[in-house]
């Protein structure tokens, strides 16, 4: 056992704390405390900021003496384990992919094919991708001096801002690793993965000021009986072949939702079903969420443009909410048989949290409505249009940067 080195560290280690960078440190210590803090206390989705918070402590301790760089990182001649999963898990989408064969085996899709209309909520609630990208393309020149003149960069980082708003943590991620923003990494997903875990914080104040109380307590009729085993089997098919055709770019992660939700309907793989739901989504939400937060290095993430995209993101967000209420809101003025407002803005991708938030709201002001079924239909929705959108997005982009 080399003596001297683990003293050498353990100094280097003491010094690295007291110096600047090492106030940095202790600030990404601070962050990190508060996500596991939420995730704990609060219970604001712990199964992903906990991780996050956990990979943001190993991400920012101070770095060994050979590599200069925190051991569970590492140098790209000889990775650390965090280093490791990044690059297999995050740089080539693969985790994204995966997620998604997990959220499909756990989605009934049933309840929007007994209502397929629900399914434009889901594109509604996508307002604020497309409101916020153009947003962020008129700011990050002016917040950011070194962007301007590379309207490329621009328009590739906008457009990972924008996916953030649809609540949609993989989806983002594949956005922001398609167009290699790796240096904008850090706070596009910790973004994206914080205002998931946000929804039942963001969304109320949103929907009730844009609802009146008459408007929460509309109740909506709702039949008990599953859509037919043909119709659940060919839909994912269907849906995969055409948003294929229609947005190629956005197949990967149709296509692992769709194939995801595949084996939970046809009937004769229930025991890969249950994988997917379960050990598969467990596993591979444990490993993106330790490896998010190791992209949370101090000098990457104390920096001008972390609180634009934060600030940009959660504009995105509260405008993908309204939109999808506000489009509720204006079908209303043309039907006799009202919907509540509110399942409009559980058209965002963040499945099933989402849904659950508008029931909560629409028991508080009366315990015996029931909307949950419209409010998953509108949800489920949301998850396929922020997949396409994302999709929409990389085509319209590709087309103008060079």
């Amino acid at each position: 056992m080399d003596f001297g080195k683990i003293i050498g560290d353990l100094f280097s280690g003491i010094v690295f704390l007291f110096s600047g960078e090492g106030v940095k440190t202790l600030v990404m210590f601070l962050i990190a405390g508060a996500l596991i803090y939420l995730a704990i206390k609060k219970e604001y989705e712990p199964t992903l900021l906990l991780p996050i918070g956990f990979g943001c402590i190993l991400a920012n301790l101070p770095p060994v003496l050979e590599t200069m760089m925190p051991s569970a990182i590492g140098t790209p001649d000889a990775p650390g384990f965090l280093r490791v999963l990044f690059d297999a898990g995050i740089a080539n989408e693969l985790f994204p992919v995966l997620i998604f064969i997990g959220v499909g085996a756990m989605i009934d899709f049933s309840p929007l094919l007994k209502d397929p209309t629900m399914i434009f909520f889901g594109a509604a609630a996508q307002f604020g991708i497309f409101a916020t990208f153009l947003t962020a393309i008129a700011l990050i020149p002016v917040v950011l001096p070194e962007t301007r003149g590379n309207e490329n960069l621009i328009l590739k980082l906008a457009s990972a801002i924008g996916i953030i708003g649809a609540a949609d943590g993989p989806t983002t991620l594949y956005v922001a690793n398609h167009f290699s923003l790796k240096d904008y990494m850090a706070p596009i997903s910790v973004a994206a993965y914080s205002y998931m875990s946000l929804v039942p914080v963001i969304q109320p104040p949103v929907i009730k000021a844009l609802t009146t109380r008459e408007e929460r307590l509309i109740r909506m009729n709702y039949r008990e009986e599953r859509s037919s085993k043909t119709s659940l089997i060919l839909f994912p098919i269907f849906v995969t072949m055409v948003a294929g055709i229609i947005v190629p770019m956005s197949a990967p992660l149709v296509g692992s939702l769709m194939f995801g939700n595949l084996i939970r309907e046809c009937g004769v793989l229930e025991r890969l079903s249950k994988t997917a739901q379960n050990e598969l989504a467990n596993l591979v939400t444990i490993l993106l969420g330790i490896t998010i937060g190791s992209t949370m290095l101090a000098e990457n993430f104390l920096r001008l443009d972390t609180a634009l995209i934060m600030g940009l993101g959660l504009f995105a967000f509260v405008f993908d909410t309204a939109g999808g209420v506000l489009f509720a809101k204006f079908v209303n003025l043309f039907r006799k048989t009202k919907i509540n407002p509110m399942v409009g803005a559980a058209g965002i991708s963040a499945f099933p949290m989402s849904a659950r938030v508008v029931q909560k709201m629409a028991t508080a002001e009366d315990p015996t409505n029931f909307i949950l079924m419209q409010s998953i239909s509108a949800n489920v929705s949301g998850q396929l249009g922020s997949i396409v959108a994302g999709g929409m997005i990389i085509t319209l982009v590709t087309m103008f940067v060079s």
